[in-house]
C-alpha cells in the first residue's frame, strides 16, 4: 500500500504565516525592550517568562510522541501502526523545540538580571543572602541545570530520531524479519526509563518549579507529566484527522479515533485527579511555605486563569468526551484536542508567571504571538517529516492486527 503525503500549498503558507508571525513579535518585544521607553523590570522578565512557556510547553508536549511509540512497542501494541508515522514524525522533531528551550533557558539564567541584579525568573541564580536558597544551591546551580538540562534535551532529540530512523530501515528489511522489531522493542525500554528520570522527576523540577524556588510539591513532575501527555495525545489526534480529511491514512479507522479520544478523556481524568491530591494536600497542611503557591493563583491576579483551568481541562473533557459517540465524531474529537491543548497552555502559562511577573501578568499580542510562531514551526517541521516515508508502515510486523483493529 502506497500512502504518500504531499504538503498542500495552503498549509505550508500556514506553517509559514505563523512562523512570521512568531519571528516578527519577537522582533517587536526585543525592540521593545531595546527603546527603553516605558519598560520596567517586569517588561523584561515577561520577554523571557513567554519564551520560556512557550518552548519547554512544546518541548514536552512533542516528546510525548516518543513516549507513546516507546510504550507501545514494551506492550506489543497493534492499534497505533496505522498512524504510527505520525508520532514518529512529531517525535523526531523534539530536537527543534529542544534547542531552542535550551538556547531560551540557557539565557534566563546566565544574562537575565532586573536593574537591581537579581533574576527574577531563576531567582536561585541570584540568592543574596536567603537561606532556603543557599540550602538548595547543591541541586539549584548553574552547572546541575546546564548538565541536566543538555543531557535529558540531547537523550529526548536521539532517542526520537533513532526510533523514527529505525522504523524506516524496517521498510527495507527482508518481510517478517524481527531484527529492526527488537531493536525498537529495547530501545523503547531505555527510552521509558530515561523517561521516568527525566520528564517524570528532574526535568520539571529545574525548568518549571524552581520559578518559585521556595515553594515545592512532590506531585510536581506528574503533575507536569499529565498535563504534557494528554496534550500530546491531543497533538497526535490533530494530524491522524487533518491527514485523513486529505486521503491518507486509508486504514485508519473510527476503532483508532475511539481509542485515541479515550486516551484524551481517560489522561483528562488522571490530570484532574493529580490537580486536586496537589491540592488538597497543600490546603489541608495549611503550611505557608506551600500555600503561598495556591494563594496568588486561586485568591490573587490568575484566579480567573486558575478556575478557567479546572473548566477547561476537566469540566469540557468529563462532559464532552465521556460518550461514546462523540469519541467517534470527528468534529467533536478534533475541537475537543484543541481545547485541552489551550487548556494545558494555559496550565503551563499559571505554572511559571505568577513569580517573575505578580499581578502584572497578560495574554496579548506578545503571548498570543509567540504561541503562533511555535505553533508553526511544529506544523512546518512535522509536515515536512511526514512527506519523507510512506504513513503506511507496510512492512510492519503488526499491520494485519492494526488493519483489524477492534475498539
Amino acid at each position: 500500500m502506497n500512502d504518500r503525503f504531499e504538503i498542500p500549498g495552503r498549509l505550508r503558507n500556514t506553517s509559514i504565516g505563523l512562523i512570521l508571525v512568531g519571528v516578527l513579535t519577537l522582533i517587536g518585544g526585543i525592540a521593545c525592550l531595546l527603546m527603553g521607553q516605558g519598560t520596567t523590570d517586569v517588561d523584561h522578565a515577561r520577554f523571557w517568562a513567554v519564551l520560556l512557556h512557550d518552548s519547554v510547553f512544546f518541548t514536552l508536549i512533542t516528546t510525548v510522541s516518543i513516549f507513546v511509540m516507546s510504550a507501545v512497542s514494551l506492550a506489543q501494541g497493534s492499534w497505533i501502526i496505522a498512524y504510527r508515522r505520525v508520532p514518529e514524525a512529531i517525535g523526531a522533531n523534539v530536537w527543534v523545540f529542544a534547542t531552542i528551550a535550551a538556547v531560551v533557558m540557557f539565557l534566563i539564567v546566565f544574562t537575565f538580571r532586573d536593574s537591581h541584579g537579581v533574576n527574577t525568573i531563576y531567582g536561585w541564580v541570584t540568592p543574596g543572602n536567603d537561606p532556603i536558597l543557599k540550602g538548595k544551591s547543591p541541586f539549584l546551580n548553574k552547572g546541575m541545570f546546564v548538565g541536566f538540562t543538555l543531557v535529558t534535551l540531547g537523550l529526548w532529540s536521539f532517542f526520537g530520531r533513532k526510533i523514527r530512523a529505525l522504523s524506516i530501515a524496517q521498510e527495507s528489511a527482508p518481510h517478517n524479519d524481527t531484527k529492526i522489531y527488537w531493536k525498537v522493542f529495547r530501545l523503547g525500554a531505555v527510552f521509558l526509563f530515561v523517561y521516568a528520570l527525566t520528564q517524570m522527576s528532574t526535568s520539571p523540577w529545574l525548568w518549571i518549579m524552581s520559578v518559585q524556588p521556595h515553594w515545592y510539591s512532590t506531585l510536581f513532575s506528574w503533575y507536569t507529566f499529565a498535563s504534557a501527555f494528554v496534550s500530546g495525545m491531543s497533538l497526535i489526534l490533530l494530524w491522524v484527522v487533518y491527514l485523513k480529511n486529505q486521503g491518507n491514512l486509508g486504514l485508519v479507522t473510527k476503532e483508532h479515533m475511539h481509542d485515541l479520544g479515550k486516551f484524551m478523556f481517560a489522561f483528562s481524568i488522571f490530570w484532574t485527579y493529580l490537580w486536586f491530591a496537589q491540592y488538597m494536600l497543600i490546603w489541608y497542611a495549611n503550611i505557608p511555605d506551600e500555600t503561598v503557591h495556591f494563594k496568588m493563583r486561586q485568591q490573587g491576579p490568575y484566579s480567573i486563569i486558575f478556575y478557567a483551568n479546572f473548566i477547561i481541562n476537566f469540566v469540557m473533557p468529563i462532559l464532552i468526551l465521556m460518550a461514546r459517540p462523540s469519541k467517534r465524531n470527528y468534529f467533536t474529537i478534533t475541537f475537543m484536542a484543541m481545547v485541552i491543548i489551550f487548556g494545558h497552555w494555559l496550565d503551563f502559562f499559571q505554572m511559571i508567571m505568577p513569580q517573575p511577573l505578580g499581578q502584572y501578568w497578560h495574554i496579548n499580542w506578545f503571548e498570543i504571538g509567540i504561541f503562533m510562531g511555535f505553533a508553526g514551526i511544529l506544523i512546518f517541521s512535522v509536515s515536512r517529516t511526514l512527506t519523507k516515508s510512506d504513513l503506511v508502515p507496510n512492512n510492519n510486523l503488526m499491520l494485519k492486527e492494526t488493519a483489524v483493529h477492534l475498539s
